[in-house]
């Protein structure tokens, strides 16, 4: 069944994309949880028009995604968390924690758009934050241990 997606779906497309999905996928949760609309002839001509339309006002977003980006991978962070022997963290440092880094140093960035592998030990690691469908910058997280009184 093809359908147009209304918002981002995780491992099926983007916003305003037509894609082929099984009609029980569609029928059951995409359409009823307001993820997409039946791909009719209508609704694809609709769609055609509002892209040609909105293809000036992408560009721009995209560009700016884009310097966002290159400022960003110029940042480093450096993130502080109780360790205890062997360099293992009490807990784990999470993408909440690096959007709160990144906001500290003028970035606005929504913790969603982070991608972390779990960190559990000291060290240095790489955060991808996804900026627009085309744009993921790379932000070097480097963590520390928490001085001890």
């Amino acid at each position: 069944m093809e359908i147009i997606l209304k918002k981002d779906v995780e491992n099926l497309g983007y916003a305003n994309d037509i894609v082929i999905v099984r009609p029980g996928y569609a029928n059951n949760y995409l359409i009823p949880q307001g993820y997409a609309t039946a791909a009719t002839p209508s609704a694809k001509k609709v769609l055609a028009e509002n892209l040609r339309q909105r293809a000036h006002k992408d560009a721009k977003i995209l560009a700016d995604a884009q310097a966002k980006g290159t400022s960003i991978s110029d940042v480093k962070i450096a993130l502080t968390a109780k360790a205890g022997e062997n360099n293992k963290i009490y807990g784990s440092v999470t993408s909440a924690q690096v959007a709160e880094a990144l906001q500290a140093k003028g970035f606005e960035v929504d913790k969603k758009a982070i991608t972390l592998e779990p960190i559990k030990e000291l060290g240095s690691y790489t955060a991808i934050v996804k900026l627009h469908r085309d744009v993921k910058a790379e932000v070097p997280v480097e963590v520390t241990a928490e001085e001890q009184e």
